[in-house]
């Protein structure tokens, strides 16, 4: 048997909605670390350590036992006490860890040893009450006013930080063993265990946010079983879409991205209606984001139709309604990202929200198409209407710069970005000699994304009845697709310009985000076969996915966030691409490298991205350095992949479930329970058969479940 190597991140993490608790996988938190508690965007816990009489614990073993508890086993090193040393690994210290509302932490200790024992069990908590944004830039600015004080009978230590109207604290009380003494920045707390004793405390940490509070749960880590996010997590699992499949990697991978998703729900309630969107990733990313949530809605579409839902509800209610430049704001434009910490509160960053992207705004409206596809609801979509035609408007007035017909972007914010699409590190948008594009850019995937919104808002607008307003937009897209192929296109060069410049000049740089124009059906198809041959060659194509960025362009680094490195969820949608212009192997092989590499990460759980090291019979998948996991749209690659491969394409309106499988020979049975279309749910299983990929319907009407082969500029069934 090969051997297995496990990668993962070096760090133990628990979350639950807002709060992120990042440690060291024995459960400290040291000084100068990108770790902690953290809060709505404010790290209440920067320092946590335990120690008997100043002398650290040894970890054993320790890891998270859902996305919101973990637990930790430590063993002692020697400990000086005045009646004699403690020998080593006699005592047993397990922490427990989970948080719902507020923390809840367990300290469990065990007498190993022949003698009884008597030693201080200490603990150090600070807090440095820095801004989210503050930790990932490693400067920290103290602005405000921080106390702390130890309430003795209360056995409480509550720390504030105040800065003027913007209030954030901690308040830890302790329970269990002997009382404990607060001195010099120390609890301590006496122990004295006879040979096989035990000693129990609790921590319980309530979180404060102004003058609302956020109280610990009151179980030790055995009831975190029956805690309400326990309740809902097990309530997605029996509501979202299952699969069953004979390729063991296959069902691990999509089974831990169900559980991933679900761990990133982030509900939020509004006028009594609790609305639910994907959270982006751990740790940096708990947020609403616009981009990321409607990314993931369209993956989890076929999965869970929640957040889709909660999706359109939350973007549309924050929809801008006003120009304002700091924002990169401008009416009808979707948010990129909404932040609560003391920066954001103060205004000193932008986020509040963020209007700088270029894409969002597209994207919502082929969400609320391909909702509807999925659902067949009218309701829904003439309750966003008023949003989806202000987002038309936008694409009209503002998306489009100068009124060359094209979607561009350039940041109006002396705190914006420089880049406004998916890739939007600063250094993401180069000419072929490695130098940075001049703005306005006009994105390849930006006409894409134009492209399938006009067409989809066609389709919405027939369905009401306006047949003049369908017309026009699907005439407009027609034009597009034309004006774009004509300009983006270069014969000699045999693939299409990463973008136009602020000139209006071709970049040809070769990049992943042509990918995204074959998922969105603007490429002309007797193109498609040179653009899907030009990606799966060996300097976009790795073996473990296709690279962001060509190694032959001199500033490709196979380190790098987006020159070089590999992003499953892109991945994922230039898969769909290759299997809407009819190339099925080329989405497998696609589908295999990604799930593949998924099976190396610890617990299969698919990191935001991985280095585009080039894959040999002797390497295996390297993680980014920061990566976070889990992430929203790596684990709906997994989502993306499958629909890939099964060719999943609904229309609930008329009652219809398209499919066009073609199983590849690493894949030879596929069985999928709850797919919900409108108000049917099927069960189906798709499975080779004499070498044919064959499908059965085992519950749901069998006549509504039909294969056809689809058009691809205009996903129409053909065959």
């Amino acid at each position: 048997m090969p051997l297995e190597i496990r990668i993962g991140p070096p760090h133990l993490v628990v979350h639950q909605g807002q709060t992120v608790w990042v440690s060291e996988p024995d459960g400290q938190v040291g000084d100068d670390e990108q770790k902690g508690l953290m809060f709505r965007d404010t790290r209440l816990i920067s320092y946590w350590r335990v120690q008997a009489n100043g002398q650290d614990w040894d970890l054993v073993s320790g890891g998270a036992i859902s996305h919101f508890a973990a637990r930790v086993f430590l063993t002692n090193r020697t400990i000086i006490t005045e009646d004699g040393d403690i020998p080593p690994r006699t005592l047993s210290l397990v922490l427990g860890r989970w948080l719902s509302g507020g923390a809840h932490e367990d300290l469990d200790l065990t007498n190993h040893g022949r003698h009884a024992v008597r030693f201080n069990l200490e603990l150090v908590i600070r807090s440095d009450f820095a801004d989210l944004f503050e930790i990932k830039d490693e400067r920290l600015i103290r602005r405000g006013r921080m106390t702390t004080d130890w309430l003795d009978d209360a056995q409480c230590l509550r720390t504030v930080y105040v800065n003027q109207d913007f209030r954030r604290g901690i308040s830890t009380a302790i329970e269990g063993g002997a009382p404990a003494v607060y001195a010099n920045g120390r609890l301590a707390l006496a122990v004295e265990l006879a040979p096989g004793a035990t000693w129990h405390a609790c921590l319980l940490h309530e979180l404060i946010d102004g003058n609302e509070t956020f109280a610990p749960p009151g179980p030790c880590i055995g009831g975190a079983e029956d805690s309400p996010a326990s309740a809902n997590l097990l309530a997605w699992r029996r509501e979202a879409l299952k699969l069953q499949s004979s390729n063991e990697e296959v069902y691990r991978l999509f089974a831990q991205a169900v559980d991933d998703i679900a761990a990133l729900r982030t509900p939020v309630t509004i006028e009594g209606h609790t609305h639910v969107a994907a959270a982006a990733g751990l740790p940096w990313f708990v947020a609403l984001f616009g981009r990321d949530s409607l990314i993931v809605s369209l993956q989890t579409a076929p999965v869970s139709i929640e957040f889709a839902r909660g999706t359109l509800e939350l973007l549309g209610r924050n929809q801008a309604d006003e120009i304002d430049n700091f924002r990169d704001a401008e009416p009808g434009k979707i948010l990129h990202e909404m932040r609560v910490g003391e920066l954001a509160h103060f205004k000193l960053i932008p986020h509040t929200p963020y209007y700088g992207s270029a894409d969002a705004t597209m994207l919502y409206l082929m969400v609320l198409h391909a909702t509807w596809r999925w659902t067949g609801d009218r309701a829904l979509v003439e309750r966003h209407l008023a949003a989806a035609e202000r987002c038309l408007t936008w694409i009209d007035e503002y998306g489009d710069r100068d009124g060359d017909g094209f979607q561009e972007y350039q940041t109006r914010s002396p705190r914006g970005y420089e880049n406004m699409g998916w890739k939007d590190a600063g250094d993401a948008v180069l000419y072929p000699d490695g130098s940075l594009v001049k703005g306005p850019k006009a994105l390849c995937e930006l006409q894409g994304y134009v492209y399938a919104a006009w067409l989809g808002m066609a389709e919405l607008y027939a369905m009401l009845g306006d047949a003049g307003r369908a017309a026009e937009l699907h005439q407009r897209a027609a034009d597009l697709f034309n004006r774009f192929n004509d300009t983006f296109w270069d014969e000699d060069w045999g693939f299409y310009a990463y973008a136009l410049d602020g000139e209006k000049k071709p970049v040809r740089t070769v990049a992943s985000n042509v990918g995204h124009c074959l998922w969105t059906g603007i490429i002309r198809p007797d193109r498609a076969r040179r653009v899907v041959d030009r990606l799966l060659q060996p300097d976009m194509f790795s073996g473990w996915g296709i690279r962001t960025l060509s190694a032959e362009h001199p500033a490709f680094n196979p380190y790098a966030y987006h020159n070089g490195s590999v992003w499953p969820h892109d991945n994922g949608l230039i898969a769909l691409g290759f299997k809407r212009y009819g190339f099925d192997p080329e989405a497998a092989r696609i589908a295999r490298v990604i799930s593949g590499a998924g099976s190396f990460f610890a617990q299969h759980q698919m990191p935001e991205l991985f280095a585009g090291i080039q894959r040999t019979p002797v390497d295996f998948p390297v993680q980014w350095l920061g990566a976070n996991v889990p992430q929203a749209w790596a684990a709906g690659s997994a989502f993306s992949l499958l629909q890939a491969i099964l060719g999943l394409v609904p229309d609930a309106a008329n009652g219809r479930l398209y499919v066009d499988p073609v199983l590849p020979h690493w894949l030879p049975d596929v069985t999928l329970r709850g797919l919900c279309v409108g108000k049917e749910v099927f069960d189906l299983r798709f499975a080779h058969v004499e070498g044919i990929a064959e499908f059965e319907v085992l519950r749901g009407p069998a006549d509504a479940v039909v294969q056809a082969r689809f058009d691809a500029a205009e996903m129409r069934p053909v065959a």
